[in-house]
């Protein structure tokens, strides 16, 4: 699909057609894949990370896990998969056929390594001399490499931050990208690391260290592997809070770095969130394995549509567009609590549950009285709970009057 000229971004020397970019994963395992992918649509894509040959990889089955909510719709996804086993040969002749078939499209190679200075100058070398447009660094990755001083083991510590983002850049001759993790006290002071080291951009973020679940019948903790399991990466629309959260903090500190945002990415308006709190372009993967590439075209339509109703001739109108209302907790105003009220009583069905959660979790404000909602003023102090249990979008927050 054919992305309007409005949906261009443009990410320091690099331009995308649209802020839709493939996340380094699973979706980007091979050159065909990532070759599909750029059919359907999408502007650009990050290679499945690739190691030097003398690391070795091998994977357990199964790898995946999944959170269902009440409807057993999937909410979030854990993995426990490594990054590629496929050779930097392998590789590099993929980026080659890529480019040469999709020359347009941004590509862009994931690369991770131990603590030698000259494997990352090496496989960051071969990597754009195969004609990688940007290199990321994979300082991110939860599980299984950071036994290993590597992927979130660097990312936590800002000093290999820096050091490691210098080594690449001495030899780079295309941008360098820092994808920094969230399983660390300070990702602003990460952003910071990578900055001083060089980095042409920041990326974030890589999954959430988590465990998905526990089987309650063999106490089996999930994904079971023959009965035992590890602590994984956690993604999918569970954790996109976390996600606009370190993206608004390192957009903060970068200083006018582009930065690439990414966390439970699945429609066009989880995108314009990201954007707004000031990344220039989004990474998706979850969404993807669920629904496969053509997701591409609702968030294209969606996006393009946006802009068009807002009346912005492009992305880059509202790129930020948050981040000065977001402020230190005693900077909010506290002038006066709001009042919650029936702002369309004719949807109410008496369910109870705003009377319930009011009582047990609020300020016991909601009764009933001959079969209408009643809420009093002077308990309400308007915490917005009840707004957010009512399943038929009942009640609302507006001001006080005397």
């Amino acid at each position: 699909m054919k992305s309007p000229e409005s949906l261009k971004v443009e990410l320091g020397s690099l331009t995308f057609e649209n802020p839709f970019i493939l996340a380094s994963a699973p979706p980007t395992a091979s050159g065909p894949m990532i070759r599909t992918a750029f059919a359907y649509g999408w502007s650009g894509a990050v290679t499945k990370t690739i190691k030097p040959d003398d690391i070795e990889i091998r994977d357990v089955s199964p790898r995946f896990g999944i959170l269902r909510d009440s409807r057993n719709m999937p909410v979030g996804f854990e993995n426990i998969e490594l990054i590629t086993r496929r050779d930097v040969t392998y590789w590099t002749d993929e980026i080659r056929k890529t480019k040469d078939e999709y020359p347009h499209k941004v590509l862009i190679a994931s690369l991770m390594s131990d603590l030698r200075p000259e494997s990352w100058r090496s496989l960051s070398q071969t990597l754009q001399d195969a004609g990688a447009d940007a290199l990321e660094l994979n300082f991110s990755c939860p599980h299984g490499m950071p036994e290993r001083g590597m992927g979130a083991a660097i990312g936590q510590h800002p000093d290999l931050v820096e050091r490691i983002t210098a080594w690449v850049k001495a030899v780079a001759r295309v941008p360098v990208i820092v994808k920094l993790t969230p399983n660390t006290g300070d990702i602003a002071a990460a952003a910071r690391a990578a900055r001083a080291g060089g980095a042409d951009a920041l990326a974030a973020i890589n999954t959430v260290q988590c465990l998905i679940g526990v089987d309650i019948e063999t106490f089996d903790p999930l994904p079971s592997v023959r009965g035992y399991s590890t602590y994984g990466g956690y993604s999918g629309k569970a954790v996109k809070p976390i996600g606009l959260r370190a993206v608004a903090q390192i957009a903060a500190e970068a200083d006018g770095l582009p930065v690439y945002g990414m966390g439970g990415v699945s429609t066009w308006e989880d995108a314009v969130e990201y954007i707004a709190v000031g990344a220039g372009a989004v990474q998706i993967c979850t969404a993807v394995m669920l629904g496969g590439y053509s997701i591409i075209l609702p968030l294209i339509k969606g996006l393009d549509a946006y802009l068009r109703r807002r009346g912005f001739d492009s992305v880059a109108r509202f790129r930020g567009a948050a981040l000065p209302r977001l402020v230190a907790h005693g900077d909010l105003d506290r002038s006066g609590p709001l009042l919650a009220y029936e702002a369309q009583p004719e949807r109410c069905t008496l369910c109870q549950r705003c009377i319930l959660a009011c009582s047990d979790g609020g300020s016991n404000a909601i009764t009933v009285a001959d079969n209408n909602l009643v809420i009093d003023a002077d308990r309400c102090d308007g915490c917005s709970l009840c707004v957010f249990v009512c399943p038929c979008r009942v009640l609302e927050l507006k001001e006080r009057t005397s």
